[in-house]
């Protein structure tokens, strides 16, 4: 009997894994797919998620690197809803350039920054799995794009707004839904499905295979993992079920404020006050509800609070 391999999931591997230097190939070959170019990690510099910030806990960066050209990357892996996230994507980028040139540098010391948001969940309307934004400079009358002067190595030349603005990426998972054909359709493939096949010549997936089998983990890693995994499962079905009474809650009201006002407004309004009073209640009480079957199953404070968002306070309340 053929035993399938599994394999650790990405949102893990790279908090815990892909630091390690040993493990640089599996990050390089999705920045590799991305960018169509090869890309090489020199070293990880500090980001959010090395800092014990619990007010923060899905909110970080999970990796910054530096390739061997200068370039800054930083890529994120979010698990759960951001109204904001876009804004949140600006502030990471923008902070990452002023933490990265000294007080008194030339501007030419300014570093490419490229963002990539790896998201599992809804982030908005668009049919793709990969979107990528740049920023070009296009004649509002003629049409052309610009060109601006600068020096490097005693020589001016010519440079587009694109070779020096940020780069965003942003892979929605859950839209991917084609068979594995391609570099990035097999790196979705793992990202989704966990699946990397086993004759891959994708860049980073041949190494993936090597690295991230979960049959090569300690115990104690193990254990972690499977807490982590209980704990994602937990938090999908807390916000699946908030999602679902809101819904409920919403179209109720809504229907009761629209008969009694007899008017349109009344019941878009009745609804959209339901669905969002329905959704903070909802999902208030799910996630006292988790934390108190969490807290009583023995599980950490630090882990409840970690994947709940309640305050250490109000979980030794429970």
């Amino acid at each position: 009997m053929v035993v399938e391999n599994k394999y650790v999931r990405f949102d893990w591997a790279v908090k815990r894994m892909l630091r390690d230097k040993a493990n640089f190939g599996v990050l390089e070959g999705l920045i590799t797919v991305l960018l169509g170019e090869k890309t090489q990690i020199v070293e990880i510099l500090e980001s959010e998620s090395d800092q014990e910030q619990e007010d923060e806990k899905f909110n970080r960066v999970d990796i910054k690197a530096k390739n061997a050209a200068g370039d800054i990357i930083l890529v994120e892996v979010q698990l759960t809803r951001q109204l904001y996230y876009l804004e949140r994507i600006l502030y990471g980028v923008a902070k990452t350039l002023t933490e990265h040139i000294k007080l008194g540098s030339l501007y030419k010391e300014v570093k490419k920054v490229y963002h990539i948001s790896i998201v599992y969940f809804d982030l908005g309307r668009g049919s793709d799995y990969l979107y990528h934004g740049q920023t070009r400079f296009i004649g509002v009358h003629t049409n052309d794009e610009l060109l601006v002067s600068t020096k490097e190595q005693d020589v001016i030349h010519m440079k587009t707004p694109a070779q020096v603005f940020p780069e965003y990426f942003i892979i929605r998972v859950n839209e991917f839904n084609a068979v594995a054909k391609t570099p990035l359709e097999e790196w979705l493939d793992y990202l989704k499905n966990g699946h990397i096949k086993d004759d891959t010549q994708t860049p980073g997936l041949s190494e993936a295979r090597k690295k991230l089998q979960v049959m090569t983990m300690t115990p104690s890693e193990r254990v972690a993992y499977d807490r982590h995994l209980d704990a994602i499962m937990v938090q999908e079905d807390v916000l699946t079920t908030a999602k679902m009474e809101g819904h409920a809650e919403g179209r109720a009201e809504g229907r009761a404020e629209g008969r009694a006002e007899g008017r349109a407004e009344g019941r878009a309004e009745g609804r959209a006050e339901g669905l969002k009073e329905g959704l903070k209640e909802g999902r208030t009480e799910g996630l006292s509800d988790t934390a108190r079957r969490m807290k009583s199953d023995g599980v950490p404070a630090e882990l409840i609070e970690k994947y709940t968002g309640l305050s250490a306070e109000d979980i030794e309340k429970l």
